[in-house]
């Protein structure tokens, strides 16, 4: 199966796992630094393995991500989750992006993007860092992985909630 099917199918189960966006509220994952940030733009880590990286993007009204380019990865896929948002991509002029839209990007495509609406948004950008190693896996092992490392990080983040509360 193409690399595009299976990308497309790890998107479609996270977004079916996470139940959509939980914008504004804290996201389960661990925040990422920029090296330069970009005021109301907030990235999460979903996971981070040696075949692939799982980022969910938060934008707050107007928040725009600067044109950018991933030079550690092979290949990108970028995915709004719910809001308002527009993408630019390489040369191209800004176009929109509704949720559940996918974008695919090769090694060093620069791509930037914004929120251009008036309530909080959300992407999920997914990262094949090693395709040699996802060309052995069945998209079944791939999406199983992907599911198993987003169950694993909700639990963290239910109990560390509990442990907040209990106190």
């Amino acid at each position: 199966m193409s690399q595009r099917y299976v990308l497309a199918c790890i998107v479609l189960s996270m977004v079916c796992v996470t139940g959509g966006a939980r914008v504004g509220a804290q996201a389960a994952g661990t925040p990422q630094g920029q090296a330069e940030a970009d005021p109301g733009v907030q990235p999460f880590r979903l996971i981070d393995r040696d075949e692939i990286r799982v980022s969910r993007v938060e934008l707050q009204p107007g928040a725009v991500r600067r044109v950018h380019v991933h030079d550690d990865v092979e290949y990108h896929v970028w995915t709004p989750v719910v809001g308002t948002l527009e993408i630019t991509i390489g040369s191209e002029p800004p176009r929109p992006a509704a949720p559940g839209q996918a974008f695919f990007m090769k090694k060093g495509t620069p791509h930037g993007f914004r929120n251009t609406g008036t309530t909080p948004a959300a992407v999920f950008e997914i990262f094949v860092k090693r395709s040699s190693t996802t060309a052995a896996l069945t998209p079944e092992d791939i999406v199983g992985g992907v599911l198993a490392s987003l169950a694993t990080a909700h639990d963290e983040r239910s109990e560390s909630l509990s442990a907040l509360q209990q106190r």
